[in-house]
């Protein structure tokens, strides 16, 4: 698909893999907006940006999200394409079990799984009104095996991957809207800093390119460095796949 000259809205964009690909898309001369809960990282994130704005909004609470809707409709209504990269994972190891298992599992699948459904059902009457649309759901190497680290993230992955995959089906029938689903390994960000991501995570620059590539060829599934090879032990051997990502 042509991914210029288009309006493009990024989730989670004041840092990391947002950040990258909304200066990938502001290079390739589209209007990029960039949406976050804190505001401060948000400014700081669109300095020297040319054609990228920056609104503080929570996509896990209801009103904002419709807030957000209703200012894409009166200023942005040429949007097409919708990047869900936001997600929340645990601020320590969470096992599944202890005191703040409950609590820890209901954020990660009310940011990374529930709020990408409701953002995409309140934006999917602009981007079907446009010539062509995408959206883009970004989930994670994890959505094929859990890190048993992080299991309820692995969880909220494995949940957009599966509506990922529906709802590219369902919308290749009825309308002009592609679905595209972003699959990073470990990556160098602040946010996988807690599990080695600074160490052993490939830049995320590579995976927001990746990105690019794979929108300009159509390329659905976007397997980013070692999630392909992941994907294909997974699907050979689950066993070892899981005993890959969970070396004691």
């Amino acid at each position: 698909m042509n991914i210029s000259a288009k309006t493009v809205l990024i989730t989670g964009g004041g840092s990391g893999i947002g950040l990258e690909i909304a200066k990938q898309f502001n290079a390739k001369g589209n209007k990029v907006i960039i949406v976050g809960r804190n505001n401060n990282k948000l400014q700081n994130a669109v300095k020297g940006l040319e054609h990228v704005k920056a609104y503080a909004i929570d996509i896990t609470d209801e009103s904002d999200v419709k807030k957000l809707a209703g200012l894409l409709s009166a200023e942005y209504r040429d949007l097409g394409i919708l990047i869900n990269n936001a997600a929340a994972s645990p601020n320590g190891y969470n096992h599944g079990v202890g005191a703040n298992a409950f609590a820890m599992a209901s954020d990660e699948m009310l940011t990374n799984y529930l709020s990408v459904i409701r953002l995409n059902e309140q934006l999917l009457p602009l981007l079907q009104s446009q010539h062509e649309a995408a959206i883009v759901n970004v989930s994670s190497i994890v959505a094929f095996s859990p890190n048993a680290f992080i299991p309820t993230y692995s969880d909220s992955k494995a949940a957009l991957h599966s509506y990922t995959l529906s709802l590219r089906h369902e919308l290749a029938k009825k309308s002009n809207v592609r679905v595209f689903e972003l699959m990073p390994p470990l990556v160098n960000t602040e946010f996988s800093k807690m599990i080695g991501g600074d160490i052993n995570g490939m830049p995320a620059i590579d995976v927001a390119v990746a990105l690019i590539n794979a929108l300009e060829n159509d390329e659905f599934e976007i397997h980013v460095g070692q999630t392909k090879n992941f994907r294909n032990a997974f699907l050979a051997n689950p066993a070892e796949a899981f005993n890959m990502l969970n070396v004691s």
